[in-house]
């Protein structure tokens, strides 16, 4: 199963929650984005499930957690689309046990894939936001 499509869908989920602040209207999302969707693509909606949840049921250790890795750079000032995948980010790295550097690399595509505008560096600006949050919250990293 693919789980950077999970991370997306995830991401998609949370980008939309975010912007409407409901989520009164996820139902409807889904319905849509399946219309868009490859209904080839294989993954694991059991994990996208799991990291939207885990994020909206902790949103706010979460959001500690990114606010005080931002030194001095107000959250609400982050896109929607890098909130997002800090947040799930975050989420992996409190709350599961995959890998760190797995977690931070597919944060890091996705920013790639879906923030990056004109070679802006939100993929870098990620990969260090977690990479402190990791040394906080896991041992030297590397779980």
């Amino acid at each position: 199963m693919r789980r950077n499509i999970s991370r997306l869908k995830a991401m998609i989920r949370l980008y939309e929650t975010d912007l409407l602040k409901t989520d009164e209207n996820i139902d409807i999302f889904d319905e849509l984005l399946k219309e868009y969707s490859d209904t080839n693509i294989d993954y694991d909606k059991k994990f996208s499930d799991e990291l939207y949840e885990g994020v909206k049921n902790n949103l706010s250790k979460i959001d500690k957690a990114i606010a005080i890795s931002l030194d001095n750079y107000p959250l609400d000032r982050v896109s929607y689309v890098d909130r997002a995948l800090l947040r799930i980010g975050t989420y992996e790295l409190i709350y599961t046990d995959t890998p760190t550097p797995i977690i931070i690399n597919e944060i890091v595509n996705l920013s790639k894939d879906y923030s990056e505008v004109n070679k802006l560096s939100s993929s870098k600006f990620n990969n260090g936001v977690l990479d402190k949050i990791s040394k906080t919250y896991r041992d030297n990293g590397s779980k």
